[in-house]
């Protein structure tokens, strides 16, 4: 079943909703707190929205078609992606697009042992080091 939905998957990333590109934006690259997402990702027999594997979690952006008509469907899906042993998180677009930190927050809360980023040390006072830069071959100085 994966392979007739790939290009399906193909498909949504490219018509992708507001919400759902300010969500990536945010997630995409692993910026938030490190942890691998993906977008429009066949899971089973549907396409997820977001999925990070590593955490099990499935994120899933909703419009107002599902307020009502689409409310059973998605309680259907929910079951199954639960029981396939992954947790789904929901959000309205227009959540996603008015309070997008607070969407942030709550997935923060959902994924595993919430990594921090490592705090580069500050030199002791005093001393002039100085940092000029961060790729390959260039240090402290």
């Amino acid at each position: 079943m994966r392979k007739t939905l790939t290009p399906k998957a193909r498909d949504l990333r490219t018509r992708q909703s507001d919400a759902e590109a300010k969500l990536w934006r945010a997630l995409r690259d692993r910026r938030l707190d490190g942890f691998k997402f993906k977008r429009q990702v066949p899971c089973g027999r549907y396409i997820v929205d977001f999925l990070c594997a590593e955490a099990g979690l499935v994120i899933e952006v909703d419009g107002g078609q599902h307020a009502e008509a689409q409310a059973r469907r998605d309680e259907v899906r929910t079951k199954f992606l639960e029981k396939e042993g992954f947790r789904v998180l929901r959000f309205w677009n227009n959540e996603v697009l008015g309070n997008i930190e607070g969407v942030l927050v709550s997935i923060q809360r959902a994924l595993p042992g919430r990594r921090a980023p490592s705090p580069r040390p500050s030199p002791p006072r005093g001393e002039g080091v100085t940092v000029r830069g961060e790729g390959r071959g260039r240090g402290v100085s």
